[in-house]
Order: C-alpha cells, then sequence, then structure tokens
C-alpha cells in the first residue's frame, strides 16, 4: 500500500482551494465599498474653525456698514444701499459696480426730473431769438428834428443835457435865444455836457480849451472827436479847418436877448436895443419892493426861470388878457424891440428894481409915465419870437435878473 504525499496532494487539487477562496475575496471587497472609511478627527475640526471663520467675517462686514450707515444719517450725507447679494459678494472680495447715492428719506428733496433729450454732460441753455446787446455811451452827434410842443428844457431832459449844451451845440439856429426855437428845426444833440466849436485856420488847441475853460487834453482824449493818439498832440494836432469838435465840459457866456437895465436917469442906454427906447430922463413914481402878479393867470406856459438860459418866467394868458403893472414905477421903455422880445414895456421903479413886460400885443403907456401898482400897461400876446400867446416876465435888481417867483406872492 502506498504512502500518500499531503503536499503533493494539495498541490494537485488547487481549483478546489481557488474555488474556494474566490468568494471570501468577493465578499471582502464588497464590504469595503459599501462601508465608507471613517473622517479622521483632525479634519472635522479644521472644517469646523474655517466656518466659524467665515460667519464672523460676515458679521464684521454688516457691523462695519451699519456704523458707517449710522454716521452718514447722523451728519446729512447720503447713503449707500447694498443688495444682499452684494454685501456677500463685497464680503468675500468680490467686486461689484459702484453705487449709487441716494438721499435721506427724511430730507425730503423731490427727485430730479432729468430730460433725457438733454446732454447730461453739459448745461442746457433757452434758446432766445432776442440778442441783448450791451449799452455803451454815446460819443458822437445826433440830430433831432423840433416837435409841436417841444421847449428848449423838455428836448434837454429828453436827451439827459443841460439846456444850455443846446444853445451851445446850436448857435447858428437858436443864437442862444430859447425863444427862437420852432418845429421842423434840426438840432445837434451832443453826446455830454459841453459844446460845439468849429475849428478855423489859426485856431490852436490851447486857445480853444482856455476860451471854454478846460483843459486841452480833455478835447484831445475824448473818443467823439476821433483823433489818432499816437501822431495828433496839443501843440500839433492836425486838425482841418471846418472840424466840429466837442468840447466836454465847456462853457461860455450865453448871450442875454433881453432888454437891459434901464433906469429913470438913462434910458437912452437902450437906445440900441429898437424904437421903444426912451431918450430923456424922467422923474415919477416910486415902488415899494413888493410885487404882484402881472397877469390873470399865474401859471407857467413855456419856459421857467433859469439863470443861464431864460432869466425870466413865461406866464400864460389869452391873447388881448390885460397885462399889469407889479409895483409903481416911470416907464423908461416902450415899443418895439429889435431883439425878438416884440412889444416890450420896460419899469423903473426908482429903489434899483426894474420890470419887464414882453411879446405883447401892443404897449399901452408911454415913455416917462408914472404907473402904478396893479394898473393896466397893455396886452397878452404873440409878438416878436414867440410861439403862442403869453407874457415873458422878468425882474432885475441892481443889474441882475431874479427869479420872479421868489417875490411874487
Amino acid at each position: 500500500m502506498t504512502e500518500e504525499n499531503p503536499e503533493a496532494t494539495a498541490s494537485e487539487n488547487p481549483p478546489d482551494s481557488a474555488a474556494e477562496a474566490a468568494p471570501e475575496a468577493e465578499a471582502s471587497m464588497t464590504a469595503n465599498m459599501d462601508v465608507p472609511k471613517p473622517t479622521p478627527k483632525r479634519h472635522r475640526v479644521l472644517e469646523a474653525v474655517l466656518k466659524g471663520l467665515t460667519y464672523t467675517l460676515l458679521i464684521l462686514v454688516v457691523v462695519l456698514l451699519a456704523f458707517i450707515a449710522r454716521d452718514r444719517f447722523k451728519y446729512g450725507q447720503t447713503t449707500v444701499n447694498l443688495p444682499a447679494s452684494e454685501e456677500a459678494a463685497a464680503a468675500v472680495g468680490t467686486p461689484t459696480e459702484a453705487p449709487q447715492p441716494v438721499l435721506p428719506a427724511d430730507v425730503g428733496l423731490p427727485p430730479l426730473a432729468v430730460d433725457q433729450s438733454v446732454d447730461e454732460k453739459g448745461i442746457p441753455r433757452t434758446a432766445l431769438l432776442h440778442t441783448t446787446i450791451p449799452t455803451r455811451p454815446r460819443v458822437d452827434v445826433i440830430t433831432y428834428t423840433v416837435q409841436t410842443g417841444d421847449t428848449l428844457f423838455s428836448i434837454a431832459d429828453e436827451f439827459g443835457l443841460k439846456p444850455e449844451t443846446l444853445l451851445w451845440g446850436n448857435f447858428e439856429t437858436l443864437e442862444d435865444n430859447p425863444h427862437l426855437l420852432r418845429p421842423e428845426q434840426v438840432l445837434n444833440i451832443l453826446p455830454v455836457d459841453g459844446t460845439y466849436y468849429q475849428w478855423t485856420e489859426g485856431d490852436t488847441l490851447s486857445q480853444v480849451a482856455d476860451f471854454f475853460e478846460v483843459d486841452p487834453d480833455m478835447i484831445l482824449e475824448y473818443p467823439g472827436n476821433r483823433f489818432d493818439l499816437t501822431l495828433a498832440s496839443v501843440d500839433a494836432p492836425a486838425i482841418d479847418p471846418g472840424t466840429w469838435l466837442i468840447v466836454p465840459d465847456g462853457k461860455r457866456a450865453i448871450k442875454d436877448w433881453g432888454p437891459p437895465a434901464i433906469s429913470r436917469s438913462n434910458p437912452a442906454s437902450a437906445s440900441y436895443y429898437g424904437a421903444g427906447h426912451c431918450g430923456s430922463i424922467y422923474e415919477g413914481a416910486v415902488g415899494t419892493s413888493t410885487f404882484v402878479w402881472p397877469t390873470v393867470a399865474h401859471s407857467i406856459s413855456g419856459y421857467s426861470y433859469n439863470p443861464g438860459v431864460h432869466p425870466a418866467i413865461d406866464l400864460a394868458g389869452a391873447e388881448g388878457s390885460p397885462v399889469f403893472a407889479t409895483d409903481s414905477g416911470v416907464v423908461v421903455y416902450s415899443g418895439w424891440s429889435n431883439y425878438g422880445y416884440g412889444n416890450l414895456v420896460v419899469i423903473d421903479h426908482g429903489n434899483g428894481w426894474q420890470s419887464a413886460y414882453a411879446h405883447l400885443s401892443a404897449a399901452g403907456v408911454v415913455c416917462g409915465q408914472s404907473v402904478f401898482q396893479g394898473g393896466s400897461i397893455g396886452a397878452v400876446g404873440n409878438t416878436g419870437n414867440s410861439y403862442g400867446a403869453h407874457l415873458h416876465f422878468e425882474l432885475v435888481y441892481g443889474g441882475a435878473k431874479l427869479n420872479p417867483l421868489d417875490f411874487l406872492p
């Protein structure tokens, strides 16, 4: 009987062993796939720490935004409102669009209405059909045609000038006499108060300036005279004869065409004045130095008193109405005046006073006649250089023509 070797027996039967081992290996692999491996403890701790830090950071960001919002509300500044998604993005550093500032709700301002059709990058302007042109001082002489009802004073007021300036600028037309003003006359209107002078051959700028009492540089430098200051000088202005010059602030004496002061002791002094002069020495009534109105009407009609232009008053009155002696005295002129005053009566009151009554329709007294206060001496008229019936009335004391309105009751 043969002995069996155990090793040989084992090696001779391997399939059976493999068959038996296969189910055990498969069972072991299945068990490893169904049951997860346990997480190490240190991983779980690290995960908890990261979550805690994230929540803490979010809380800090929210608290910081709350403090910023509170401070801006406190000082009236605008606040920035971030949506929750933007807050979270800001917490983790994710870039977002810049927030738009809004006004606090408690300010109460209405929302700004923006016209979307207008370019918001500029400031719109309203289209105006009228263009405003800045005004500049006038420097040239202009002309004006006299209208019915104009007076020297009304025209001067219209252009902001003194009445004297109108006379000085229009001597050829008015001859220093405002009573020569007539409708349809064309007057020079200077840009400033002063005189108007026509240059003649042989003139010097210094002489002209001295005559009008101004500095020669004022004439040379006035823009309206249009000198080329790079070439012209006071000594060599290079002015052509016939050139008209504006003399700013210039002045000269205005010729008084009214009757001179005529005394009873020398009435012949007015012989040049016209046919109404008296030639003898007279004695007679003496005045009281008090005066009454010479007309029934007590209102101004035409020119009032102006010492440089019209040293008298023009009193209203219908043509033919009586004219009265303002005070007692002697007639020293009675008749026609050659200087534009028509029929004229002058009374010497014997106490330094004289009175004159011009443009009469007729004189009712004769030379040397004594008259008494309130007595009739003539009638209101429109003779001489007169435009409409009125009485030109003068009061003279010591040779000076005073304002009658200062002495009439």
